[in-house]
């Protein structure tokens, strides 16, 4: 049996919020990971949010996946629309 890998697909340029160790907390755009062990992930328009509100703009950054501690889709994943309207 093939060990679990992650997917990460249906996130691509989609924007996350991530935690990270020592309660770094970062927001960007998903560009790319390595499905590998390892878990490194790439986000563009990255911006770092501080404990006490402020935010600093990073821009493209690679990050280790052993320093991920959590990640949450800010925008709706998947094609599935339940808002209503349309064709149907």
């Amino acid at each position: 049996m093939a060990p679990a890998q992650p997917e990460l697909k249906k996130y691509l340029d989609k924007r996350l919020f991530v935690q990270l160790n020592g309660s770094r907390k970062v927001i960007g755009i998903l560009r790319g990971y390595d499905d590998q062990v390892f878990l490194n992930i790439v986000l563009d328009e990255a911006v770092e949010e501080k404990d006490n509100g402020e935010k600093v703009r990073i821009g493209m950054i690679v990050i280790r996946g052993n320093s991920v501690v959590m990640l949450e889709a800010l925008e709706r994943i998947g094609g599935d629309d339940r808002r209503g309207g349309g064709d149907r």
